[in-house]
């Protein structure tokens, strides 16, 4: 059996045990484009942070460096205690993912779509029968088990990947636009499901490009061409981006400060 050894490594980076995601001038290149350009923040265990920022602002370039699909062009990073570049399977075998896009089998049952991921993640066999009874009532999904995966609503298989992705008891959930696609109403359940597992101590990390979802994390990273352009709470990124303005959003303070960026008048 692998041990691996939490991050031990000589480093000016925080590494205290309340990170549950610590990273520092963390870059992405693709050639000369620069997906990501150097970028620190951390997150605090049991926390649910939000990573936001329109279609190709290197969200989920982001989010992929920090699950140990792909690797940093520099920088470092920290996921649960394990480095990002040198111990990315370690990272995988402690986070549990879910992409933007529907990854289950569809011609599979929900039940057999758990019972594969089972077998994927390597939990012990003789928690299955246990395993695959929780993933059923906390997706509310019992009835339909046996149902083609294809035949479920969105909003539902939505829940069966979330329910997948937590079959190992992940200390972190990485959720790439969970709710790209579906209507308000399966958003705000999807968002209710979400404070019920951050409530359990998971910590999440969601990116999303709603703005209106971010008011549902403490704290918020607002993303734009790779680079941090706000870095706090919903509530003071607002304050600071739009002051005097006492009914204004998230939309605002990032259209705001997008406008500074740029050098545009507002």
């Amino acid at each position: 059996m692998t041990v691996f050894r939490k991050w031990t490594g000589d480093s000016s980076m925080n590494r205290s045990t309340d990170k549950a995601i610590a990273v520092r001038n963390l870059e992405k290149r693709f050639g000369s484009f620069v997906a990501v350009d150097r970028i620190s923040f951390a997150v605090q265990r049991g926390e649910i942070f939000g990573f936001l920022g329109p279609n190709g602002s290197g969200k989920s370039t982001t989010i992929r460096m920090l699950c140990g699909i792909l690797k940093p062009t520099d920088g470092e990073g920290q996921v649960a205690g394990y480095d990002i570049i040198t111990q990315p399977e370690a990272v995988k075998q402690t986070i549990g993912y879910m992409s933007q896009r529907f990854s289950l089998y569809e011609d599979l049952t929900p039940r057999e779509n758990i019972r594969f991921y089972l077998g994927i993640y390597n939990v012990p066999a003789g928690s299955w029968k246990d395993r695959i009874d929780w993933v059923l009532d906390l997706t509310r999904l019992r009835e339909v088990r046996n149902a083609l995966t294809r035949s479920l609503p969105p909003g539902w298989r939505q829940r069966l990947a979330l329910g997948c992705a937590l079959l190992h008891s992940p200390e972190v959930l990485f959720l790439d636009e969970p709710t790209a696609g579906v209507d308000p109403i399966t958003r705000r359940h999807f968002w209710d499901f979400i404070r019920r597992l951050a409530m359990e101590g998971i910590t999440i990390f969601v990116t999303t490009h709603y703005m209106d979802e971010a008011r549902y994390c403490e704290n918020i990273v607002m993303l734009n061409e790779g680079r941090i352009v706000a870095a706090d709470s919903p509530e003071n990124i607002i304050q600071t981006a739009c002051p005097g303005r006492p009914g204004a959003t998230l939309d605002d303070a990032f259209v705001a400060l997008m406008t500074r960026k740029s050098g545009k008048n507002s």
